[in-house]
């Protein structure tokens, strides 16, 4: 395998999908990220999803820049760039046919990702079979396994609960209380109380169950649905957490860095 001329496409730039594309980016793959138009990303300070928002987001000394085009793709990759796409079908892996795919949406259910639509096919976190759905999965539950890939069996049951997280599981995640516009009052990195008013929803006010660090919040003025993740608060505390990848999403990238070469053996 030539690393530097593999094309890696990546389904997600949440911030799973971002430590998966570090990984890979640091190791010499060339990738290309597609994305939603609005996408509900909520560690928006690490998630290369950012871009369709910002025009480019620089995490860990990598930048991803929005290409509207084929020619916008091309330049990121000359300038040693992450292009992303808007394209919520992801139509790019039958046109630029890449030698791997990687659903990282986190949807915990297979939105569309077939065996056949790459030679190698990974998908992260619940929702697939291994050898039926994609070639590989890589799992995401904190724990023991996390970052385990898996070639003959499925990842870990979605629980609905939040891995620990400084002793904090279900609390620390924040959710939409109605359905309606999002509006923040809080930034990411904010040191916040318990039960704050970090944002409302036509003016239903979203508080925090926990104390901490705001770690993670939705983009400004999105529709959300009641019950919707729409924060995430750190009660470590550590501001410099919130602008720089996880542990986990390291140990997910390093899971699919493992699947890629396996795979191309």
């Amino acid at each position: 395998m030539k690393i530097n001329e593999t094309l890696v496409v990546i389904k997600g730039g949440g911030d799973l999908g971002s430590g998966c594309a570090a990984r890979l980016h640091r190791a010499g793959f060339r990738l290309l990220i597609t994305e939603l138009p609005q996408p509900l990303v909520i560690r928006q300070t690490v998630a290369f999803a950012s871009a369709v928002r910002q025009g480019q987001v620089t995490v860990e000394n990598i930048t991803a820049r929005l290409a509207n085009n084929d020619t916008e793709v091309q330049a990121a990759w000359q300038n040693g760039e992450i292009p992303i796409r808007v394209d919520p079908q992801a139509t790019a892996v039958a046109h630029w046919q890449p030698a791997v795919l990687v659903d990282a949406i986190m949807s915990k259910r297979n939105t569309g990702t077939r065996l056949n639509d790459a030679p190698t096919v990974i998908a992260l976190g619940p929702g697939f079979e291994a050898g039926q759905d994609c070639h590989a999965i890589v799992e995401t539950r904190r724990g023991h396994n996390l970052g385990r890939v898996y070639y003959h069996a499925a990842a870990e049951p979605d629980t609905g609960t939040p891995g620990l997280v400084g002793g904090q599981e279900a609390r620390r995640v924040i959710r939409a209380p109605a359905a309606g516009t999002w509006r923040t009052l809080c930034q990411i990195g904010e040191k916040i109380t318990v039960g704050q008013i970090v944002a409302s929803i036509d003016q239903v006010p979203v508080r925090a169950e926990i104390g901490g660090v705001l770690r993670g919040l939705l983009a400004d003025c999105l529709p959300v649905s009641a019950g919707l993740k729409v924060g995430d608060v750190d009660p470590r505390g550590v501001v410099e957490h919130c602008f720089s990848i996880s542990d986990k999403a390291w140990a997910v990238g390093g899971g699919v860095l493992e699947a890629i070469l396996c795979l191309s053996k």
